[in-house]
């Protein structure tokens, strides 16, 4: 049985969403602040964390940057706010997923199969997984790390993602919408601006800080990693 934490100060939407769960066969504990929230992750050990972005004592932002300093915990982000920053500031502390209150519960449970499943891939992956070379540019799964020689190279859990993915076709040209579903985990209707952020992330702190060409444009289709 799958254990769930929710961290959300909305009495009445936590609840609704507890029941929700538990009726699903989900194991669920609850949590009304930041600070409880990230306490009972560390001593309950949950396999998903919903969590909302506007929390008292800490915030969803802050709770999510402690947890990804140690933890790949699927987290799945929840806020009142409708803003691509406000996406991208949660994604890119960690999160992995991202949902706008007021949400369809059908929709919420559909993201929650599809995020343990991904984390479940993924651990069977990685754990298998050496290290991927490319001139002096290096990434290894197993640990989440990238570096070029023997500078390392700090990367988000979802610009790893992004770059290992791509790494993976290398020589392929990818969709946005392909990036979206296998990256993100589920499909971004309309919202394939999220994938232009991240691969301009990349380029920042791969291919301009050495100087190396690695993920190109490929006119209206996406993106393609090719070492150069």
């Amino acid at each position: 049985m799958y254990k769930i934490l929710i961290v959300e100060d909305e009495i009445k939407i936590a609840r609704f969403v507890t029941l929700e769960l538990q009726h699903e066969g989900y194991e669920v504990e609850v949590a009304h602040d930041g600070r409880s929230g990230l306490a009972l992750c560390e001593s309950w050990k949950p396999d998903l964390l919903i969590l909302d972005l506007m929390l008292p004592e800490l915030s969803g932002i802050e709770v999510c940057r402690r947890l990804r300093q140690g933890s790949d915990l699927p987290i799945i982000m929840l806020t009142a706010k409708d803003d691509v920053s406000d996406k991208v500031m949660g994604l890119d502390m960690g999160a992995d997923d991202y949902m706008t209150k007021p949400f369809a519960i059908e929709e919420l449970l559909a993201r929650i199969r599809v995020s343990l499943k991904k984390h479940r891939i993924d651990k069977a992956g990685s754990s298998s997984a050496g290290i991927m070379k490319a001139g002096l540019l290096y990434i290894e799964p197993a640990s989440y790390s990238a570096g070029y020689g023997e500078e390392s190279i700090s990367l988000t859990k979802k610009e790893f993602d992004l770059l290992l993915y791509l790494w993976q076709h290398e020589h392929t040209a990818i969709t946005r919408d392909e990036l979206l579903s296998h990256v993100w985990g589920y499909e971004y209707a309309g919202d394939t601006n999220i994938v232009d952020v991240y691969i301009r992330y990349l380029r920042q702190k791969v291919d301009d800080r050495f100087g190396i060409k690695t993920i190109h444009t490929i006119r209206a289709v996406g993106y393609m990693f090719r070492y150069e």
